[in-house]
């Protein structure tokens, strides 16, 4: 508990702060605007330099289409391709390439392959499909309160997917018009959030962030990468690590790099200018990405990024793959899809439907629901890719040390405390606790936790309201609770275990508070994505 108590001291929330590495830059501070986040890229990415968080209208579909330029057209060399894009008058964009074979068939539950024939022409025009989600349960809208519904209802995190199917690593890549191979313009790499279970390519568009790029005459190239989620990207399990299986999702997003290394000069991208950023589990993806085989993030010899960003989320302690609670998940999983009988279970979850196998992943607890972040799906050390616990890669040293930004909202914590409204008292919430988030933890160590947080009607999250927004009982300690551990707590201890390990890597961090008054939400998780990529 006293590395709890240190690393929360002095936590009341403020507006956005942006704190440079203490050793080489004075501290910033400035009013609640998001724009200072996008501000210090230009430390970071060198020629990023983006100081406005409102969208450009892509005037694309103002011009005749007899009017629109040719539709840009790039060859590629690995694997042979010519990729034919969508034209724009400000932006291009390549949507839908394929950088890995199909994860289907044999390939199911497999390490990502990369693709080694020629492709011939790809149209790269339409949005391909979203990797299979975690169902949207009409249970989450019930939960959450009309006052706050409306705001949720706009975030990536709660869109539901329409297009999904388990062929789906492919990626987007956006760029000036009239970009060419001799450009060399900086990468700016994008890895969706979602808790590992949800999110997809098509719910972010890096246009507003190009045009705007060149508006200031530090133009960028845009890439997302889609990576498997859910049971199909973080399936834990002991039959999983003897299989060399685990942590898909982090390889495919590894595989979309290498494949950007490739060909990103085709596209007028400069392959040793690449910037990872993620939000959420993405921003939890770069920094795992940053741990990789113990930090070597190299590729043919050289570095697949030069920076990091990391937008809620960094270092998630966890088990190892086969722990029990990974088997427990497991043997639900193939329960569910009728495997239990085979005497190959994983050979059994490869061939049976795939609907059958989306139920079957389906059928254990989900983010948005009572047990919130104390996650089924997510990265484990498997010895191999991600040797050990991300926080015991990071303090000994075992990563790549590139210029980061890392940060938070407010109020991380009030879309996980809205599904636990039967929480109404201290032994309610302890036994919350004990059973969801703590099993083996003595009684002593959860209470002290909770004494670290008033129990009173002012106190918690959305934080500065007073007596306002309490919408259970329990509801702003569980928020503040929730919040501190999975986002805050983690990223200070970040900061903390970063400088001592590695003193001179550049570092920036902030804390954002421009949605302060929205009603039980706050600042909340994600909101930070309604800015950086809607402009409000």
């Amino acid at each position: 508990m006293d590395i709890f108590k240190e690393a929360t001291k002095g936590s009341l929330p403020f507006a956005v702060v942006l704190t440079r590495h203490p050793t080489f830059f004075p501290k910033v501070e400035n009013s609640s605007h998001l724009f200072m986040m996008k501000l210090s890229l230009v430390s970071i990415i060198g020629l990023l330099s983006i100081t406005s968080a409102l969208p450009v209208e892509n005037t694309e579909r103002d011009v005749p289409i007899e009017e629109r330029a040719a539709a840009p057209t790039v060859t590629i060399a690995s694997p042979a391709a010519t990729i034919i894009g969508g034209a724009g008058t400000t932006v291009e964009t390549f949507a839908g390439i394929p950088f890995a074979k199909p994860p289907v068939g044999a390939l199911r539950l497999k390490p990502p392959q990369p693709i080694t024939s020629a492709l011939g022409t790809v149209r790269a025009t339409a949005q391909a499909a979203t990797c299979p989600q975690f169902f949207f349960s009409s249970v989450v809208n019930d939960a959450i309160p009309t006052s706050a519904l409306g705001v949720l209802l706009n975030t990536p995190i709660f869109q539901q997917v329409l297009n999904a199917g388990e062929d789906c690593l492919y990626l987007n890549i956006q760029r000036p018009a009239g970009t060419t191979a001799s450009s060399k313009l900086p990468v700016l790499f994008w890895i969706f959030g979602g808790g590992f279970e949800l999110g997809g390519t098509s719910m972010y568009n890096g246009s507003p962030w190009v045009a705007e790029s060149i508006a200031q005459g530090k133009p960028i190239i845009f890439v997302q990468v889609a990576y498997r989620v859910g049971g199909f990207g973080f399936l834990p399990g002991a039959e999983v690590l003897a299989d060399g299986s685990a942590n898909l999702g982090l390889l495919d997003q590894r595989l979309g790099l290498q494949w950007v290394a490739d060909n990103i000069g085709a596209f007028g991208g400069d392959p040793s200018k690449v910037t990872i950023w993620g939000e959420s589990a993405g921003a939890i993806s770069v920094f795992d990405q940053m741990a990789l085989y113990g930090g070597d993030n190299t590729y043919k010899g050289k570095a697949l990024f030069r920076g990091a960003i990391m937008n809620s989320g960094s270092i998630v302690p966890a088990d190892p793959v086969d722990c029990p609670k990974g088997q427990k998940i497991y043997d639900t999983v193939v329960a569910a899809a009728g495997c239990s009988a085979s005497s190959n279970t994983l050979a059994c979850l490869r061939g049976v439907p795939y609907s059958t196998l989306l139920n079957a992943t389906n059928s254990v607890s989900s983010l948005l629901s009572y047990t919130s972040v104390a996650l089924n799906y997510l990265p484990r050390p498997d010895g191999t890719a991600l040797p050990k616990s991300p926080e015991v890669l990071l303090s000994s040293g075992a990563w790549a040390k590139v210029p980061f930004i890392i940060g938070d909202q407010e109020d991380e914590g009030t879309i996980f405390a809205l599904f636990q409204s039967n929480i109404t008292t201290t032994n309610q919430l302890a036994t919350y606790f004990s059973n969801v988030f703590f099993n083996n933890a003595p009684a002593s160590v959860i209470t002290g936790l909770l004494d670290t947080y008033p129990n009173d009607l002012i106190s918690g999250s959305p934080f500065r309201t007073l007596l306002l927004n309490n919408w259970y009982p329990q509801f702003k300690r569980l928020a503040a609770i929730l919040g501190d551990l999975t986002f805050t707590l983690t990223r200070r201890i970040f900061l903390q275990t970063s400088l001592k390990v590695a003193p001179n890597v550049p570092s920036w961090s902030y804390l954002s508070s421009y949605n302060y008054g929205t009603p039980i939400l706050g600042t909340f998780h994600g909101s930070d994505i309604l800015q950086v990529f809607n402009g409000y």
